[in-house]
């Protein structure tokens, strides 16, 4: 299981990859296009073609996990898009997305004092 925390650095590509990449070409386009470390720990989220799946690479320290998720119907409406290879999102946009949500969407604030 990948647990995203508040901590992590959460990475979402720009472009589009191919759906029959694995684990050594995803963590290659780390490398190459998004110029980051695939063995940094930083949770790195890819999309298909099509919109209708994403793929999450992470290195935990002993090897790398590959998620996928797949809609059954629809496709995931909201992604990035601009001239840089990447952006960063936080723990909470990251799970609105994995939901087929709006990361932008105005929410609650990360942290606030307790009375």
């Amino acid at each position: 299981m990948i647990q995203i925390t508040p901590q992590m650095r959460i990475l979402v590509a720009i472009e589009p990859v191919d759906g029959r990449k694995g684990i050594d070409s995803l963590a290659r386009l780390c490398q190459d296009k998004l110029r980051a470390d695939p063995f940094s720990g930083c949770l790195f989220v890819f999309r298909s073609r099509r919109g209708t799946s994403i793929r999450i690479l992470v290195y935990d320290g002993q090897g790398f996990w590959l998620a996928q998720k797949r809609l059954s119907q629809g496709r995931f409406v909201w992604w990035p898009s601009g001239k840089e290879p990447s952006r960063v999102l936080q723990a909470h946009q990251a799970q609105l997305l994995l939901a087929a949500g709006n990361p932008e969407t105005e929410a609650a604030p990360v942290w606030r004092k307790v009375s």
